[in-house]
């Protein structure tokens, strides 16, 4: 196991994507974490009120001496790993999903001369969108006969966005169904930032479990 590469790539990365792209300059930060059994660097752009909008984030395997992105296999089901074998590899991945996440930051707009943002709003509806539903719907967790959480996949038909829809629901003690339904859409090129950024989140979380214990 060695941290040489990882040491390396971590010391130059910054000016390289500041030489570059000067947009990434004006407005790229990132992160070094050497604490998780995989070393991680995560990107971001500051937001207001000092929060954090992360875009990428690159995991380091200190046995294989690699840096890999996670992505998803839609067709396989299953996560996957994008190897990175040079720093020129890793520029390029950072510097694609920095561009890929300032595009989708597009759907802000200015409404008056002092360059004030509002957001456009993108909830969706299922009666608003036409889905066709790649999986069936899977249950990501149950407790009991008294809460379930389910996910399903499919596409809209008239763009090939992917979407999420989720469904809560809660069974009271005298029976009564209590459902909460939600849908999320997005590009593919969004997929593999949003899985890499909550797999390398994912052991800061709380569950239901926890909650319950308190």
């Amino acid at each position: 196991m060695s941290m040489e590469w990882f040491n390396r790539v971590t010391g130059e990365l910054q000016e390289h994507l500041e030489s570059i792209c000067e947009e990434y300059d004006k407005n790229g930060h990132m992160n070094i974490n050497r604490g998780s059994k995989h070393p991680r660097i995560e990107f971001f752009v500051g937001t207001e009120n000092d929060g954090r909008d992360y875009f990428c984030t690159l995991l380091f395997d200190p046995y294989n001496e690699e840096f890999y992105v996670e992505s998803f296999d839609i067709t396989l089901q299953q996560p996957t790993r994008i190897i990175l074998d040079d720093i020129t590899d890793v520029v390029e991945a950072v510097h694609e999903s920095f561009h890929e996440f300032m595009d989708d930051e597009s759907e802000f707009y200015y409404v008056d001369d002092e360059e004030e943002y509002v957001v456009l709003d993108d909830e969706i509806t299922l009666e608003e969108i036409d889905v066709e539903w790649e999986t069936p719907e899977v249950t990501a967790f149950q407790i009991d006969n008294n809460i379930e959480v389910t996910y399903q996949f499919g596409l809209d038909n008239a763009n090939g966005d992917g979407v999420i829809r989720r469904v809560s629901r809660l069974w009271t003690e005298d029976g009564e169904l209590f459902e909460d339904e939600s849908t999320f859409s997005f590009k593919k090129e969004e997929a593999s930032t949003m899985i890499a950024m909550i797999a390398s989140h994912m052991d800061t979380m709380s569950g239901y479990d926890e909650m319950i214990d308190q």
